[in-house]
């Protein structure tokens, strides 16, 4: 699984005013993060996929040999163990994803995309990487504007 880095936030100190700069980085942070995910939940719908499971497809995508173990889909979803296993029913019974006994360890099951569960995430991950990239410019102008401000502070 890849580690996903954490940074420490800047501290901006409870009563402290803050600058109307930052309100302006955020509401464009949130209005580029609304346009995208309206953009995607239309595009997963067109194509028969939940958010949770295009979520699940591109977890098992970038884990080592595109597979994953039950209890690592369920950590990286943010999820209980159960509704993963339940979410991993989902993906099979739509042929997305199948399970498979880990070859060192009979006891592991992984998980991986089926050949039509990779060609499906291919051609939602082409269009998601376009919408994202059309939202670029406000992502990057709200980011700066919050990073400037949070090391003046």
């Amino acid at each position: 699984m890849p580690v996903r880095s954490r940074t420490k936030a800047a501290a901006i100190k409870d009563g402290e005013v803050l600058d109307p700069g930052i309100f302006e980085g955020l509401a464009g942070i949130r209005l580029a993060m609304r346009r995208f995910l309206s953009f995607s939940e239309a595009v997963l719908s067109e194509a028969g996929v939940t958010t949770q499971q295009y979520q699940a497809m591109l977890v098992i995508k970038v884990a080592p040999q595109s597979r994953v173990k039950v209890r690592e889909l369920a950590e990286e979803m943010l999820m209980q163990h159960n509704g993963a296993v339940q979410l991993i029913d989902r993906l099979e019974a739509a042929g997305l994803a199948l399970r498979e006994p880990s070859v060192y360890d009979k006891r592991t099951v992984l998980v991986g995309l089926t050949p039509n569960g990779e060609k499906v995430l291919e051609a939602l991950a082409r269009r998601h990487l376009g919408a994202m990239l059309e939202n670029e410019p406000l992502l990057v102008e709200s980011l700066s504007r919050l990073r400037k401000l949070a090391k003046m502070g």
